[in-house]
């Protein structure tokens, strides 16, 4: 199956996007070419943006403590094994722990990193880091593998606090709901939700299915149209026969 997930509001957005970056700065750094450690450089750059909301600390450090007291209320349930949800609890508040030790602007180090910020600022021009441009950079590059990799883990770890936090807000969202199997008639699907509070809708297809889903939803009506995989075409095109998928609801 693939699985394609459909935010309704801007705070999940921020999750999800922040996930993926995580996800492609760890695996490039594992890597060891120069150009798979400058994605992962440029990769960081990209959470110091999207993590740069005043807010996203605290809404994170809420939403943990809100789950925290969600999970409490099962304690002594004959139906919840004790040891998953000790488990669940102290994965949570070791989660908060580490953010409320986070201090400053978010990322404020990398800030202060002037040569780190010179680097950042050219990388926001096509072809902007070539070695004629950055050549401090250009040597850095050049340096032995661990080297590289070990600068790379330094800047990235005062950040790992948010990931870990954002990795448990995402699970617990994408674990509130239970799919559902539906069909789109010629391509198109329409659902009436009246006035539903959920945080994300997820669109699962089979993986040989040819079919894409554009999604779109507010807390009234969720809108899906299928198109077809774009070959040499300047505008996709819609399905024009009956799509199955399954489509989850998720709430924390």
């Amino acid at each position: 199956m693939i699985t394609y997930e459909y935010p309704f509001n801007e705070r999940i957005r921020t999750l999800l996007r922040l996930e993926d970056l995580f996800e492609k700065t760890a695996y490039f750094t594992q890597e060891e070419g120069t150009l798979e450690h400058h994605t992962a450089l440029v990769s960081i750059f990209e959470i110091l943006e999207v993590a740069g909301r005043a807010d996203l600390k605290m809404d994170l450090i809420q939403e943990l403590e809100r789950q925290r007291q969600t999970l409490l209320a099962f304690r002594n349930n004959p139906d919840i094994s004790e040891e998953a949800l000790s488990g669940a609890l102290y994965e949570i508040e070791q989660s908060s722990a580490a953010l409320l030790a986070m201090t400053g602007k978010m990322g404020q180090y990398l800030r202060e990193n002037d040569w780190l910020m010179s680097i950042k600022s050219r990388a926001a021009i096509p072809g902007g880091v070539c070695e004629f441009d950055l050549p401090s950079y250009h040597w850095w590059l050049h340096r032995p593998l661990e080297t590289r990799r070990q600068a790379l883990a330094a800047w990235i770890k005062p950040m790992l606090p948010l990931s870990d936090a954002v990795t448990i807000v995402l699970r617990l969202l994408r674990s509130s709901g239970r799919p559902k199997s539906y069909t789109a008639t010629n391509g198109q699907f329409q659902l009436n939700l009246g006035g539903s509070a959920a945080q994300m809708v997820r669109v699962a297809l089979s993986v040989d299915e040819p079919a894409i889903p554009e999604v779109s939803a507010n807390k009234y009506f969720l809108n899906i149209r299928f198109t077809k995989p774009p070959v040499n075409e300047i505008k996709a095109r819609g399905c024009e026969r009956d799509v199955p998928f399954d489509l989850t609801f998720c709430n924390l």
